[in-house]
């Protein structure tokens, strides 16, 4: 839940989490529309469906254990090599490096390493190097926990991107970036990904009862998994998908942008109220107002729904 989200934002989250799927059975046991239900609003929701299926094959493949070696948490899904360096030093002892974001400034500023890391190369030499700054072999497993949450927190805390806190930073005086003057050139990375832009039109069907149209979008794409009014990439194709009857009932809402990690959403609702005897509008199935707030709902979907008058 913490992977590119903050902790403010993730504990009332993990708190209902962790009291549903006490363990990883009783997850790998569950649903993934009730997985989603409860990671709704989070984003991100490759993670909720990774952990999911994560937790299926702990229990279907290793008895219900977590490996315990680093290259084996990577063959599960959603652990990629850093994580599972965490997951096998802070709970195993396992003498392995991790890179996260954090880290990752916190190793190239000590080393003054000025690799491009847009370069797969040197993002592999970087690891080589995080691997070199690990406790000696014959005192790792009793220090390994502390001194993995201590890269962690000196990123995080310390070694800050834009205003590192250098002068009560505990590695200063070896600090090759701190040294020159300059640590905010460090990491260097030339390729940024470039923001899209999407306009999409959702066709929110509702009746006086309070419950809404909604269906489950496709396992791959935007809102992949999640349930969601119907989409359409253009008013017209909204419209051409409509009875004629109805276009003169379409109220058109304001507009409004959503946010994700590299793409704005332009969303632009489109209500329509029905009466209790129009049921079928293609995929898809009526959900009473009792029932939509426990599913797994794309955040702005969930918006428009619990705004004062939206369903």
């Amino acid at each position: 839940m913490l992977q590119q989200t903050q902790v403010a934002t993730v504990r009332t989250y993990f708190t209902r989490f962790v009291e549903r799927f006490p363990d990883v059975r009783q997850l790998a046991a569950a649903s993934q529309d009730e997985v989603l239900g409860l990671w709704s609003g989070l984003g991100y929701y490759s993670r909720a469906r990774n952990l999911h299926l994560c937790a299926q094959l702990v229990v279907s493949q290793h008895h219900g254990e977590f490996p315990r070696q680093a290259n084996v948490l990577q063959t599960l899904p959603g652990i990629g090599r850093s994580t599972a360096a965490a997951i096998a030093s802070l709970c195993f002892g396992e003498r392995v490096a991790i890179l996260d974001a954090n880290v990752k400034r916190v190793v190239t500023r000590v080393l003054g390493f000025d690799g491009d890391l847009a370069l797969a190369a040197n993002e592999r030499t970087l690891w080589d190097a995080a691997t070199g700054l690990l406790p000696s072999p014959s005192v790792a497993r009793t220090c390994m926990m502390g001194y993995t949450q201590g890269m962690m927190d000196l990123g995080a805390m310390v070694c800050l991107p834009k205003a590192p806190l250098c002068p009560v930073c505990p590695v200063r005086q070896r600090c090759c970036a701190a040294e020159s003057g300059e640590p905010q050139r460090y990491p260097v990375r030339t390729r940024t990904l470039k923001r899209s832009s999407q306009s999409l039109w959702l066709l929110w069907l509702r009746r006086a009862d309070g419950s809404v149209w909604l269906y489950k979008r496709p396992p791959a794409g935007v809102w992949a998994g999640l349930y969601c009014m119907p989409v359409f990439d253009s008013e017209q194709e909204m419209r051409d998908a409509l009875p004629e009857k109805l276009h003169k009932r379409l109220q058109m809402q304001p507009a409004f942008r959503h946010v994700l990690t590299h793409k704005d959403l332009h969303l632009h609702p489109c209500v329509i109220d029905l009466h209790h005897g129009q049921t079928e509008w293609g995929d898809g199935r009526w959900v009473s107002a009792a029932q939509w707030p426990a599913l797994g709902l794309p955040a702005p979907i969930r918006t428009l729904l619990e705004a004062p008058g939206g369903a």
